[in-house]
């Protein structure tokens, strides 16, 4: 195959536009695998790193087969089936031996002169680039995938049901006939009803303004729906509901599931005194928050990729999903070709999809 390799990708000017180009990248080099990519789910943050300054290859949520690696690389073989993750941890680094290794100080990557661009220096979005023919990634980054499980629920599995069940399961610690709520339903808050479920959770209150996706939420197991108004600043009167149907009293956990800036503080109203609230979708925008919110002993807490332990983590997900436990097929709403990427960042906008993934032949 030569020192490079031709490959079809997504690639963002990191200045809010994005073409599907052919461009070159090197053979997989110590450490790293080389996938070809078979499904690449598609996410807010997907648009997001439209604007992140830098040329990407767009993409972090991918499933495909190893088509060859480099040295040292014991794991894995060509012909397997894998899924990718982007916690993509060091092993030893402070946060790492902590147990941390979502926020690992020392995150494995491929270097940007391994990437060769007509007009530049470039690299892949999380270090994985999943919008692409073939990638390049570190073996920290891969993970055994089972033929029961195909390649566009792997895909999502790796980012959006990570971030929403690892939010509830692994960082709130939903506790045993606890009240929950979760702000959108979306992929990444119908992965939040199932952590919460999980946990037994005895409600689940799901909110949204999207009367279809709270009927997709009742399908995914929430005891509850409330449809919420846009123009509920804050989602104050959704909260006085919640709390109305709830003796009074808050939840004892709320998600932010929304990606919505206005919404960061929302779950804050939703919980009663000493409940936790729990922003999901990682708002990095500031926004004005009415610290009355806080009263009383409320914990607010900002989870990474759902406290991600990628070997615990993962294989706990396929099981589930094997085990039919986990309805992950419903939440691939529909699929397209990598050129009709366009589409499907304008159906995620409108709110069509639980979830979208591109295919690859």
């Amino acid at each position: 195959m030569g020192e490079s390799m031709e490959v079809r990708a997504a690639i963002t000017d990191g200045s809010g536009a994005f073409a599907i180009e052919t461009i070159h990248i090197d053979r997989p080099q110590q450490g790293e695998v080389l996938v070809a990519i078979k499904a690449s789910g598609v996410c807010h943050t997907d648009w997001d790193s439209l604007r992140w300054g830098k040329r990407l290859i767009l993409g972090h949520e991918g499933a495909g087969e190893v088509l060859a690696v480099g040295a040292d690389v014991a794991r894995f073989l060509p012909g397997d089936r894998v899924m990718l993750n982007w916690a993509i941890p060091c092993g030893v680094c402070f946060q790492c031996e902590r147990g941390k290794e979502n926020i690992c100080e020392n995150r494995g990557t491929v270097p940007d002169n391994r990437y060769h661009h007509p007009r530049g220096t470039m690299n892949s979005s999380f270090s994985l680039g999943t919008m692409s023919t073939l990638a390049v990634v570190p073996e920290a980054a891969v993970l055994p995938l089972p033929e029961g499980v195909p390649y566009d629920v792997a895909a999502i599995m790796g980012c959006a049901v990570m971030t929403g069940f690892g939010s509830a399961v692994n960082a709130a610690q939903v506790t045993e006939g606890s009240t929950v709520v979760v702000l959108g339903c979306g992929g990444v808050g119908l992965s939040t009803i199932l952590g919460a479920l999980y946990c037994k959770a005895a409600r689940v209150i799901a909110i949204d303004v999207n009367p279809a996706r709270l009927e997709l939420a009742k399908q995914f197991g929430a005891t509850e729906t409330l449809l919420a108004d846009r123009n509920d600043k804050g989602l104050l009167e959704a909260a006085k509901e919640v709390k109305r149907r709830n003796g009074g009293r808050g939840a004892d956990y709320a998600f932010e599931c929304t990606a919505v800036p206005e919404l960061g503080s929302a779950p804050l109203a939703m919980v009663r005194s000493a409940g936790t609230a729990i922003g999901v979708s990682g708002i990095e925008q500031t926004v004005p928050v009415d610290m009355e919110l806080f009263e009383w002993d409320k914990l607010y807490i900002n989870p990474l990729y759902g406290a991600c332990r990628p070997q615990r983590d993962f294989p706990l997900l396929i099981d589930l999903y094997l085990r039919k436990q986990l309805p992950l097929d419903k939440m691939v709403t529909r699929r397209y070709p990598l050129a009709s990427l366009e589409q499907a960042f304008a159906d995620m906008h409108a709110g069509i999809n639980a979830k979208g993934v591109i295919v690859f032949d």
